[in-house]
């Protein structure tokens, strides 16, 4: 049943209410993206309850949908992985001290640079195409004793609701003759213990997918083991679990998932003696995507042939609409110590468009949204996955802010009393590095607990130079990075000097003991 208009705008709500982000408005100018670290930590956790029946089972974060590494860090306590697909996400992987068997490297067209990353690493490697093996070999060496492949079984992927997607016009992915080719080559040159991946459709709203893909994994892998004779020690779903953008759809159920996984696995493989295989999934969007949302604001009304809404962020700051067409819902807020427009009545009908030279800069079209005032904040919902890292330059413009919503934790240290962070209501807090708008920078930069303040940049040979700059900005990341089993410290990265600058590092999370994982790989046999 279609909903109505006011239905529609309000059937949506964003995790943050009017009063807690004037708050953070006040410290950190528009646009900027907003993260939810206890909407994050709380599906991350029904995530692994969902898939708690299998030993095995391994979440490997899709780096793509979201790098900054203050949220993997999030993610990587409950045991969580990384699926990297680049040299540079290799490198965030290691920056956080992720190594081993805890990436899962899926990459196509791979540089010969990213493949002796992931082997240094000890990643375990995906190979895309059967013509991969020989050029790994050539490029990095031995085929590690962990291995996997990736399938791509060609035709139309369809669930009872119709087409989901068209794996036969995927670049993705090997035959089913090459993925037996490539097992066989793979056991003949030293690999002991396999795995099967597999892509088949993408942002699926629907507790489906993921039982349905089960099913054509877990019997292809029974056949590989009788007829190749190499043992399958992983089944990796990969990602495609979408989340509902549009306020008519309904939220995927994780756990009907994880159940519907686990009767194919029980069906099908523990019948075949191979009631040990692992379950891993990539998601990406599914774990961050509700989590995130850009916040910007009106700053021009034009009434021309339509009527426009022109705010501060662009596709700069959010590109699906401008390239898919991708729907994203709006709330409107309203003015910092105005009326709240959250639950307004519907009235108007807008373009919601940026600033780009780009007439396809718009986040909404003939969107229907209650009256919007000049000074309105407006939140843009769902971009905690392929928003900020999708993010590019054009025109000149520079990347927005990134902020971290946090629960409140009581200070256990006095490095903790020393960090900058802004308290709001509702048992929230907002902590950042440093603004980069010279009016509201902090004295001292926002530092995560157990750390010490970090120096200026603006010091060495070129520091007078440097000062002279200094309304330019400066910006550090911090980044968790595990140091030892036992230990753990923060590593700074340094961004370049940017000019008028809207970037901002959000802080890493509060120290608290990392779950371990059940379950990874057996351990690459030294060479």
């Amino acid at each position: 049943m279609a909903l109505t208009p006011n239905e529609a705008y309000a059937a949506k709500q964003p995790f943050v209410d009017k009063e807690t982000l004037e708050h953070i408005v006040e410290q950190f100018p528009t646009p900027f993206h907003l993260y939810d670290e206890a909407g994050i930590r709380r599906n991350m956790q029904e995530v692994r309850d969902a898939f708690a029946w299998n030993p095995g089972f391994k979440e490997y974060f899709a780096v793509k949908a979201n790098p900054n590494p203050a949220l993997i860090s999030i993610l990587n306590e409950y045991g969580c992985g990384c699926d990297c697909s680049s040299y540079t996400e290799l490198m965030i992987a290691r920056s956080l001290g992720i190594t081993g068997h805890d990436i899962m490297f899926s990459s196509n067209d791979t540089p010969a640079a990213d493949f002796e990353l992931a082997d240094k690493l000890g990643a375990i490697v995906n190979f895309d195409d059967i013509s991969h093996i020989e050029f790994f070999e050539h490029v990095a060496g031995p085929i590690p004793k962990t291995v996997s492949c990736r399938f791509n079984p060609g035709g139309l992927f369809q669930l009872s609701n119709g087409i989901m997607d068209n794996p036969g016009d995927s670049k993705y992915g090997m035959t089913t003759e090459q993925l037996f080719e490539a097992f066989r080559t793979l056991k003949a040159k030293g690999a002991e213990d396999f795995g099967i991946h597999a892509f088949l459709a993408s942002n699926t709203v629907t507790n489906d997918y993921y039982p349905k893909l089960a099913r054509i994994l877990f019997e292809l892998a029974v056949r590989l083991e009788r007829e190749t004779g190499a043992h399958v020690a992983f089944i990796n779903l990969s990602g495609g679990v979408g989340i509902p953008y549009l306020p008519e759809q309904q939220a995927n159920d994780i756990h009907a998932i994880g159940e519907g996984v686990h009767a194919a696995y029980d069906e099908i493989l523990v019948p075949a003696g191979m009631g040990d295989v692992a379950i891993c999934t990539e998601m990406g969007r599914f774990m961050m995507g509700p989590y995130g949302c850009l916040v910007t604001k009106a700053i021009h009304e034009k009434q021309i042939y339509k009527d426009y809404i022109g705010v501060d962020a662009s596709a700069v700051d959010l590109i699906r609409p401008a390239m898919y067409g991708a729907y994203h819902h709006i709330t409107v807020m309203g003015q910092p110590g105005g009326a709240d427009k959250t639950a307004a009545p519907v009235t108007d009908t807008y373009d919601i468009t940026g600033n780009l030279c780009e007439n396809n800069d718009k986040f909404a079209i003939d969107r229907e949204l209650p009256h919007i005032d000049m000074g309105d904040l407006l939140v843009i919902h769902d971009t905690g996955a392929h928003g900020y890292s999708m993010g590019y330059n054009y025109n000149g413009r520079l990347r927005s802010a990134e902020v971290l919503l946090r629960p409140m934790a009581r200070p256990t240290s006095s490095a903790v009393l020393s960090a900058r962070a802004i308290t709001l209501p509702r048992s929230t807090c907002c902590r950042a590095a440093e603004s980069c708008w010279p009016s509201r920078a902090p004295k001292v930069p926002a530092v995560a607990p157990w750390t010490s303040v970090w120096p200026s940049p603006l010091s060495g040979t070129n520091a007078s130079r440097s000062r002279k700059r200094r309304r330019r900005t400066w910006i550090s990341a911090t980044s968790r990075v595990r140091s030892s089993p036992s230990s753990r410290r923060l590593k700074r990265t340094e961004a370049s000097t940017l000019t008028r600058s809207s970037a901002l590092s959000i802080s890493t999370c509060k120290t608290v003991p990392t779950p371990s994982s059940p379950w990874a790989p057996p351990a690459r046999a030294p060479r």
